[in-house]
């Protein structure tokens, strides 16, 4: 289904045979449910999965909150919860929190997510199309995929995260404040963490993972990534950015070994340190978003290079080539980023406003957020203004996985 036509065009390339595959439709969640079938077996064949139960199986599979974006989901995890029988009745704690968990999540796609589309969009079509954009153009479209992606793919983890506590299941986080890192490791500790989790349980740690030297473990590390980045796309723009990030875990990774007990982590230098780590990792991150928007090399390169372009004044300001196709304002689409970028950077996120635990169930913060007539009435309201928005076209960015 997702890999058949893009290794036969590699290899008509490769050949010059005249080797093609007809037009094959995607299922949705396909990965989801192939990686959750694959830890399944594999943890059978480990002697980890000890309820085989077909009944049970069919549904951790099938199990639909999930399938379209995720989590991806363990068998440890919700497996018991399946069969608590704790959990056949309804709960209404559950139900009020599911019910704004899915609120806040739908927002976010909605109200966030969409808009900042509007603004790459143009800007990555105008690459695409051939033309180097301007500094600004670059940026504002660079830093408009890299929120609009966060809050599309946790806005709908949010909603399945949501979904599922309105039958008692509890899912596990899927994001934790990703762009705050202060290092790729860190990052990848947060953004996506089921994937993350999947990636080094079945991929790294079969390969070896650290049990054979620095040399090894990073080259272990390095591939993980790059069949990370396969994951995501047929495509060899997905596997750059795979290479990428795997490139980036291993300088971390020797940066740490080197800095060792050397980092500075308390007063003005501890401060500045992390700071500087975390501007680092974020500018690292928004330049890897290119080749995985970008729909070829070429146009990732342009974006590349309007990013590194001196500003300078043309003729039509600071975006002539979004001239018409730009929906809001300049000073729209500015407001926009940085509304963003203060949420990401300032907010507390979704886990820890409503004290969200990840499964199976354990100790959590308190949460932010009581169910009160004042909180009802803000949560319906936010919904309200998220229906209200439906009847716009709204393109969800992780269809292809």
């Amino acid at each position: 289904y997702k890999y058949a036509g893009f290794l036969v065009a590699g290899l008509a390339g490769l050949t010059g045979l005249p080797l093609a595959v007809g037009q094959v439709v995607l299922p949705l969640g396909i990965s989801f449910f192939t990686f959750t079938q694959i830890a399944w077996l594999v943890d059978v064949r480990r002697g980890l999965a000890t309820d085989l139960s077909a009944w049970r199986y069919a549904l951790f599979v099938t199990y639909f909150p999930h399938l379209v974006a995720g989590p991806i989901l363990h068998h440890a995890e919700v497996m018991p919860q399946f069969a608590d029988p704790a959990n056949r009745r309804p709960r209404v704690d559950l139900i009020a929190l599911g019910l704004a968990v899915f609120t806040v999540g739908l927002a976010k796609k909605v109200l966030l997510a969409d808009p900042l589309g509007t603004l790459t969009d143009p800007v990555f079509g105008v690459a695409a199309a051939g033309v180097t954009p301007t500094a600004a153009e670059a940026w504002m479209g660079a830093l408009g995929y890299t929120l609009q992606l966060y809050f599309d793919f946790s806005g709908y983890s949010e909603m399945a995260i949501g979904l599922s506590l309105l039958f008692g299941i509890r899912l596990p986080l899927n994001f934790d404040s990703p762009y705050r890192a202060t290092s790729i490791i860190a990052f990848w500790r947060r953004w996506h963490m089921t994937l993350s989790r999947f990636l080094r349980d079945y991929l790294y740690v079969p390969l070896g993972g650290n049990r054979q030297g620095p040399w090894r473990r990073w080259l272990n590390l390095w591939v993980t990534m790059l069949l990370g980045g396969l994951w995501h796309g047929a495509s060899w723009t997905f596997v750059a950015w795979g290479a990428l990030h795997g490139a980036y875990l291993v300088v971390n990774h020797a940066w740490a070994a080197w800095l060792g007990d050397r980092r500075p982590t308390q007063g003005w230098a501890g401060r500045g340190y992390a700071l500087a780590a975390g501007a680092t990792t974020f500018l690292a991150v928004v330049v890897a978003w290119l080749p995985f928007r970008a729909p070829t090399f070429e146009a990732a390169g342009r974006m590349a290079a309007g990013l590194v372009t001196w500003p300078a004044a043309t003729a039509g300001g600071p975006f002539p080539h979004l001239v018409g196709h730009l929906a809001p304002a300049p000073a729209s689409a500015l407001a926009y980023l940085a509304a963003g970028l203060g949420l990401v950077w300032l907010a507390p996120n979704t886990a820890a406003i409503f004290g969200l635990r990840g499964a199976p169930p354990d100790a959590a913060p308190a949460p932010l957020w009581r169910p009160s007539l004042a909180s009802a009435l803000a949560l319906a309201a936010l919904c309200c203004l998220s229906l209200a928005s439906l009847h716009r076209e709204s393109p969800f960015l992780y269809y292809q996985f």
